[in-house]
């Protein structure tokens, strides 16, 4: 169990004992019967707010030159910035899973994105229905199975698109008219305002699509980003030099691996006009998705006007190579943004429902995403690695009067840390086989010493974009990875003085006494959490097994 001492965190321990104590006080005096709201410091409301594939890059609150996000950064002034913030496997599905259950891919179950969730293990939602919260999902799940451990939910099935999206809940699927981004702030407003038992206090998911590819952007502002040149990363046009294999055989680059169809919003035909065959195929299956069958017409005469004139100009320009990878580049990132805004402008409208309702300052409010994205990085679009823009994620914390306002954290901390967090926020029980461990003595002071590395077992492969499985640990200087199963082959990292991972010094022999103290880690904190080579190889068949099925 993850508790922390009264000596290290007085005010925090007192605070969620008095907050059971008379809770059971009120129901014992009042049977069936809640405690009226001045006769007890209620439990805190929670909102765990997720968005897809959002790269800390694109957050103002982390720097951005790309964007601004003022709602968003409003949690950060408001609250904590975590920026160590890291995941244990950066793919969609596993990263919700470990959210869910507090444990990492290989303890959970849900290793890649084909795996489906056993909702009948320990969840954290469960836990928290048991601890007397009400409960709810609303947007993209992403997890196959069925939602359990919610009073209400309402979800996007599997990917979800933007436009005219469909949804599942207990009712069955229906198509709602609108924008994915607005309708997932509409359905959780609604629940809060008209859904939910008000005597409770409630956790809510409020998960986004956006800005998960194809990055279709908002209808009342789609070309927001067109008017200015976005800056480029110095690594776009990386040759992989000083890194092995599995950065050079990875297929997410811009230049090779993103569609002029579906990514960049070139007709099919325009496309084949151009002789692109790399960009035919299931590239062009999606974009006729999206355009076809979900949009309505009014859409599509929105949308032809501002792909219109880029379609035009394309065409009349016939790039190649280099020139062809930085326009790709700034379409990726004119649409990207695009989403990311509605994004923000849509947590603003919960902000100020929360501010209106008097709800606000007795909701702990997170905002993350499910992993890091590589915004040109290395030359890369998507995830899946354990470079830093991808493994690592934003995490911003509100929670006015018990975490400390602006406050920065450099502690390492994991998405496996959440379930454990909102159970002690809640005043309920951490179950022992849980990997992650609460953050609550990160809320006023940081402490580098939390955490002695983080862990990232990825296990896809082969797969989508031809990210290599591998496993490793970061600690705040240092990165260690070992791919495996078609090769194998170990890089390390010094983040100081390398923090854009460019050069592998794990055959540099002045770092010979920094690659044994980091394998002990390794294995250290393998054996920690359950993990070790060998289970990855018994993985290894079992996965190679359901894709031969398949």
């Amino acid at each position: 169990m993850n508790n922390y001492g009264t000596e290290q965190f007085p005010k925090k321990q007192i605070w969620l004992a008095l907050a059971v104590v008379t809770t059971l006080a009120a129901c014992i005096e009042r049977p069936g019967a809640p405690a009226a709201v001045d006769e007890q410091p209620s439990r805190p409301n929670v909102i765990l707010i997720m968005s897809d594939d959002h790269a800390y890059q694109a957050i103002s609150a982390y720097g951005s030159e790309l964007i601004e996000t003022p709602n968003i950064d409003r949690l950060a002034t408001e609250g904590l910035r975590f920026d160590h913030a890291f995941v244990g496997n950066s793919i969609c599905s596993p990263s919700r899973a470990t959210l869910l259950t507090g444990k990492f891919s290989h303890a959970n179950g849900l290793r890649n994105n084909i795996n489906v969730f056993d909702g009948s293990q320990t969840t954290l939602q469960g836990l928290m229905q048991g601890a007397g919260y009400e409960t709810a999902m609303v947007g993209k799940w992403h997890l196959k199975s069925e939602p359990t451990g919610f009073d209400y939910w309402d979800v996007l099935p599997d990917q979800g698109e933007y436009y005219n999206p469909d949804f599942v809940s207990v009712d069955g699927k229906r198509r709602v008219e609108g924008y994915v981004t607005d309708i997932i702030t509409d359905l959780a407003i609604r629940w809060l305002d008209t859904g939910r038992n008000a005597e409770k206090p409630f956790l809510l998911f409020y998960h986004h699509k956006a800005p998960h590819r194809e990055w279709w952007p908002p209808l009342d502002n789609p070309d927001e980003f067109h008017a200015r040149p976005l800056p480029e990363p110095e690594s776009l046009l990386d040759d992989y030099t000083g890194r092995g294999r599995a950065a050079r055989e990875a297929e997410m680059r811009i230049s090779d691996h993103m569609g002029l169809t579906n990514d960049n919003k070139i007709t099919p035909e325009n496309a084949a006009a151009l002789d692109h065959e790399p960009f035919l195929g299931w590239y062009d299956d999606a974009y006729r998705r999206q355009f076809d069958e979900y949009m309505n017409d009014a859409q599509r005469d929105a949308l032809n006007a501002v792909y219109g004139p880029i379609n035009d100009d394309f065409v009349a320009r016939d790039l190649r190579g280099d020139d062809l990878t930085r326009w790709k580049y700034q379409r990726y990132m004119q649409d990207y943004l695009a989403t990311i805004r509605s994004v923000d402008d849509n947590i603003g409208r919960l902000l100020s429902w929360l501010e209106s309702n008097g709800q606000l300052d007795n909701t702990v409010i997170f905002y993350t995403s499910d992993q890091g994205f590589y915004l040109g990085e290395h030359g890369w679009f998507d995830k899946r690695f354990m470079y830093e823009e991808s493994f690592r994620t934003p995490l911003l914390m509100r929670w006015p009067g018990h975490v400390e306002a602006g406050g920065v954290r450099k502690a390492l901390v994991q998405n496996i840390d959440f379930a454990p967090t909102i159970l002690e926020i809640a005043g309920a029980a951490v179950p022992d086989d849980m990997h992650g461990k609460s953050l609550a003595p990160l809320f006023e002071v940081d402490d580098k010493a939390f955490r002695d590395a983080a862990y990232y077992h990825y296990f896809e492969y082969p797969g989508i974009h031809a990210v290599k499985r591998h496993y490793g640990i970061r600690t705040q200087r240092y990165k260690l990875i070992h791919f495996y199963y078609d090769i194998d082959e170990w890089e390390l990292y010094d983040l100081q003085s390398d923090p854009s991972e460019m050069r592998s010094v794990y055959g540099d022999p002045s770092y010979a006494d920094v690659r044994q103290r980091m394998t002990a880690l390794l294995a250290d904190v393998q054996a920690r959490y359950g993990d070790s080579p060998e289970l990855a190889r018994e993985f290894l068949k079992i996965d190679l097994e359901e894709l031969t099925a398949q």
